[in-house]
């Protein structure tokens, strides 16, 4: 079963300079996404990179996931 830390883990390696916080029950889980890349980039943009990220593990693994991305300065 994927845990929080996965896919914590999994963001920060394939988003370079991420940030993650992600919590969930195993099955569903929230992330919030902070990264100096998503900068100029378009939401959609933004969660595309998250999820390349996590690639297999988005279609078979995790069920569902809440993204939130931010730039260093919003999180401010």
């Amino acid at each position: 079963m994927v845990q929080p830390e996965d896919i914590k883990r999994l963001i920060e390696a394939g988003v370079p300079g991420a940030q993650a916080r992600v919590t969930g029950d195993g099955q569903h889980f929230e992330a919030v996404v902070v990264c100096s890349a998503f900068a100029g980039q378009s939401m959609v943009a933004q969660h595309q990179m998250v999820y390349r990220a996590l690639g297999e593990k988005m279609r078979a693994e995790i069920h569902a996931l809440s993204i939130r991305t931010l730039t260093p300065d919003a999180q401010r």
